[in-house]
C-alpha cells in the first residue's frame, strides 16, 4: 500500500508541463488570418495570449492560395486588415498591394507573431470544451498530427473563434446555422434556391451516360435531386476548391503529373460542354486565371464545369476531423486530375491542351506540402445565430444597424451548391452574384452569441448572418477587421469583467478610430469626398454614388470639361502637430475621364503644381511627395479642371505621417 502511494505521487509531481492548464486573458482558437490579426491585437493591447491553429501554417486562405483579393471597395478595409496590404506593398515597393504571392503573405503573418510575442499552438485542434453557467471556462485540445503528443487544457477569460469551421463556437453550446435559410425567413430575395445564367451550362448538354437515355444514369457529379422551387431552403452548401497558385516560369515550375487513382470518366461533362461551348482558351470559360507577381497565378473557379467540386462538400462542417480530412484529399484530387485531364487528354482539344501545359506547380510554394496549398477554401461552413443577424436588407443599406465594428462591400456572393438535372439537361443551381451597393457596416452583435449560451466568446468568422448575406461579408479583409474589432471588445470585456454583450460599443468604435495600428504611431488622415465638412468645392462638381469599378467609398466628384472657370475642389486636413507627411492621391478611373489632372498641394507657405496621367495607376494611390505639413489648418491637396479635355475626378486623398 505504501508503495502504492508512493506511485501515485510520483506520478502526479511528474505529469508532462503540456498536460497542465493554462491560463490566459485571450484565447484565440484558429490562425486564419483573421486568428493572427486578433490575437496580435489582444497582445498589443497588453494582454497574455494563446493562439491555437490546428495545422502547421499561419493565415489561412490569405496564405492558402487567394492572392487576388476579393475586396469590393478599399474604403472598407481599415486598421490592422489596411496595415497587413500596406506591408505587402512594402514588399513589392508600393503603398498596398492586393495581389500577392503566398509565401509572401504567410511570411507577413508570422511577422505580426514575432513582433507581438504570440505563442502559437500548432497542430491542436479543440476536442471538448466546458462551461460554468453561461461562461465557456476551459477547453481541451487534443492532437491534430503526428508532430505532437498529448493532450492540452486552456483556461482563457474570453475566447475569439477565428476557424473556418466554427469548431470552438460549436463546443461551446451556440446556435448555428448550415447551408441556405428559405428567402422567406429573413425577407431576402436572394437566398435559398436560385437558378441563375452565371457559370451556367449551355442550353442542350445532355447529363446522361448515354445521350438521350436516362437508363444509363447520370454523368459524373451530377445528382439526382429535383429542382425545389426558388427560395426554398436547404442543407447544401456552395462549392469549395483550391485557389491554385501555379506558375509558367520553366526555371521555377514542376510538371503537372497524372495523379494516382485518375479517372478520366469524371470529366464526361467537362467534354461535352468544351464541345459545345468551343472555348478559344483556358480563361474564364475554364478558369479564372489571375496574374500574380513573378509569374504566379491564383486560379479561381469559372464557368459551369471548372475547379469548384460542386456537391462535394455537405457533409463538411459536421463531420469528423477524419471525414474532413477525407474531403480534403478528394478535393485535391478532383483539382489535380482536373489539371492533368484539361493538359493531357486527347479529346481535348489541342490549343487547350499546350495552353494547359506551360502551367505547373511553383518550386518556392509551399515546399512541405509537396507544393501544393494544404488550405482548402472551405467558403461557408456553420454560421452563428447570434445577437443579431445580418442578412441581406443590410448588404443593400435598407437596414442600417449602429453598431458597426467593420465594414464589408463585397456583392452578395455564392458560388452553384448543386448540380441537376432540369428539363432534361444538366444545370447547375446555386450561384448568386449581385451587387451594386455602396460599403456597410456590420454589427457587433452579429460577432457574439446569445447571451444565455455564452458570455465570454467572440466569433468574427462563423458570424451571425444568413447565407446570402454571408456570401458578401466572407471576404478575408473583412474577416481581419472583424477580428481586431472583437480582439478590441475581448480586451475591455477582461478590463471590465463584462459580458461581452455588455461591452461598450462605442469605445470599440473609439479605439478603432485612434488607435486603428495598435501601436499608438500617429494615424494616417483619410479625406475621402464625402467627408464635406474638410472639403470646399468650387465650380460644376457633382458627387456621383453611382456603382463604379474602383472607386473609394460610396461616392466620388466628377466635373465636366469645357468650363470658363476651372473647377477646383480643395481637400484640408486637420493637421494635428507640424511633421513631415506622404500625400497620396486616390486615383479613380471612369470612362470620359480626361487623361491629365492638375493636382496641387499646399504645405504652409509652400506650393506645389503636379500635372498625373489618370491612366496610369488606373484605381490606385499615386504619391504626390513628402512634405513638411503645419499643425491644424494651413495645408490643402486641390484638384483642378484646369485644361482637362474630358472629365475631372476626385475621389480620395491620403496623408500617411513620416514615423
Amino acid at each position: 500500500m505504501k508503495y502504492l502511494v508512493l506511485t501515485l505521487l510520483s506520478t502526479f509531481f511528474f505529469l508532462p508541463l503540456q498536460a497542465q492548464p493554462l491560463t490566459v486573458d485571450v484565447c484565440v482558437y484558429g490562425g486564419t488570418s483573421a486568428g493572427v490579426i486578433a490575437a496580435y491585437t489582444a497582445k498589443k493591447a497588453g494582454k497574455s495570449v494563446l493562439l491555437i491553429e490546428p495545422g502547421r501554417h499561419l493565415g489561412g486562405m490569405s496564405s492558402g492560395g487567394l492572392g487576388q483579393t476579393d475586396i469590393g471597395n478599399k474604403y472598407a478595409i481599415s486598421g490592422l486588415s489596411r496595415d497587413f496590404y500596406r506591408r505587402i506593398g512594402r514588399h513589392y515597393g508600393r503603398l498596398e498591394q492586393w495581389t500577392f504571392e503566398p509565401s509572401v503573405a504567410e511570411r507577413i503573418f508570422n511577422q505580426y507573431i514575432k513582433e507581438a510575442g504570440v505563442p502559437v499552438w500548432y497542430d491542436y485542434r479543440i476536442a471538448t470544451a466546458e462551461k460554468l453557467k453561461d461562461r465557456l471556462a476551459w477547453i481541451t485540445l487534443e492532437p491534430a498530427s503526428g508532430r505532437v503528443q498529448g493532450s492540452r487544457t486552456v483556461r482563457a477569460k474570453v475566447f475569439i473563434d477565428c476557424s473556418y469551421e466554427g469548431d470552438l463556437m460549436v463546443k461551446a453550446g451556440v446556435s448555428y446555422a448550415v447551408g441556405r435559410e428559405a428567402a422567406s425567413l429573413y425577407g431576402e430575395s436572394y437566398n435559398g434556391v436560385q437558378l441563375k445564367d452565371k457559370h451556367q451550362f449551355p442550353e442542350g448538354i445532355d447529363p446522361y451516360r448515354l445521350p438521350g437515355k436516362p437508363e444509363s444514369g447520370l454523368l459524373w457529379g451530377i445528382s439526382p435531386e429535383r429542382l425545389a422551387p426558388n427560395g426554398t431552403g436547404d442543407q447544401k452548401l456552395q462549392a469549395y476548391n483550391f485557389r491554385l497558385c501555379l506558375t509558367n516560369n520553366p526555371a521555377n515550375r514542376i510538371p503537372i503529373t497524372r495523379p494516382q487513382g485518375y479517372d478520366s470518366t469524371k470529366f464526361e461533362l467537362l467534354l461535352r460542354y468544351i464541345e459545345k461551348r468551343k472555348p478559344n482558351e483556358l480563361n474564364w470559360l475554364l478558369m479564372h486565371i489571375q496574374p500574380m507577381p513573378n509569374q504566379k497565378t491564383d486560379i479561381n473557379n469559372s464557368g459551369p464545369f471548372s475547379t469548384d467540386m460542386i456537391g462535394a462538400n455537405y457533409d463538411y462542417p459536421e463531420a469528423s476531423y477524419e471525414r474532413r480530412a477525407q474531403i480534403i484529399r478528394e478535393h485535391e484530387h478532383y483539382t489535380k486530375s482536373f489539371l492533368y485531364f484539361l493538359g493531357n487528354d486527347p479529346r481535348v482539344p489541342e490549343h487547350l491542351r499546350v495552353e494547359m501545359r506551360q502551367w505547373g506547380y511553383p518550386k518556392d510554394e509551399y515546399t512541405d506540402n509537396g507544393n501544393f496549398s494544404p488550405q482548402l477554401y472551405v467558403r461557408e461552413a456553420r454560421r452563428m445565430i447570434g445577437e443579431y443577424v445580418m442578412a441581406q436588407a443590410n448588404c443593400e443599406s435598407r437596414v442600417i444597424v449602429d453598431d458597426g465594428v467593420g465594414m464589408a462591400a463585397y456583392t452578395m456572393d455564392s458560388h452553384n451548391c448543386q448540380r441537376i438535372v432540369v428539363d432534361g439537361m444538366v444545370k447547375n443551381e446555386g450561384d448568386v452574384q449581385v451587387g451594386g451597393f455602396p460599403p456597410y457596416p456590420v454589427s457587433y452583435r452579429a460577432l457574439v452569441p446569445k447571451r444565455a449560451e455564452c458570455s465570454n466568446l467572440l466569433v468574427p468568422v462563423c458570424l451571425s448572418a444568413t447565407h446570402i448575406a454571408y456570401g458578401s461579408i466572407r471576404m478575408e479583409p473583412v474577416f481581419m477587421v472583424l477580428a481586431q474589432s472583437a480582439a478590441v471588445a475581448a480586451c475591455l470585456a477582461v478590463n471590465r469583467n463584462q459580458a461581452v454583450q455588455d461591452v461598450d460599443v462605442k469605445l470599440v468604435q473609439s479605439i478603432l478610430r485612434d488607435n486603428p495600428l495598435m501601436d499608438y504611431r500617429q494615424p494616417e488622415i483619410l479625406l475621402d469626398d464625402a467627408d464635406t465638412t474638410q472639403i470646399v468645392t468650387n465650380g460644376l462638381w457633382k458627387r456621383d454614388s453611382q456603382s463604379v469599378h474602383g472607386r473609394f467609398g460610396r461616392s466620388y466628384l466628377v466635373a465636366p470639361a469645357g468650363e470658363l472657370a476651372a473647377p477646383v475642389v480643395e481637400f484640408s486636413p486637420m493637421i494635428p502637430k507640424t511633421g513631415k507627411y506622404r500625400i497620396y492621391f486616390y486615383n479613380l478611373n471612369i470612362n470620359g475621364q480626361s487623361p491629365k489632372t492638375a493636382v496641387g498641394v499646399k504645405a504652409g507657405a509652400q506650393k506645389t503644381v503636379l500635372t498625373l496621367d489618370t491612366r496610369e495607376a488606373a484605381n490606385d494611390w499615386v504619391l504626390l511627395g513628402e512634405y513638411t505639413l503645419q499643425k491644424g489648418r494651413q495645408n490643402a491637396v486641390w484638384v483642378s479642371g484646369l485644361n482637362a479635355t474630358g472629365l475631372t475626378v476626385a475621389d480620395a486623398v491620403l496623408f500617411q505621417p513620416v514615423n
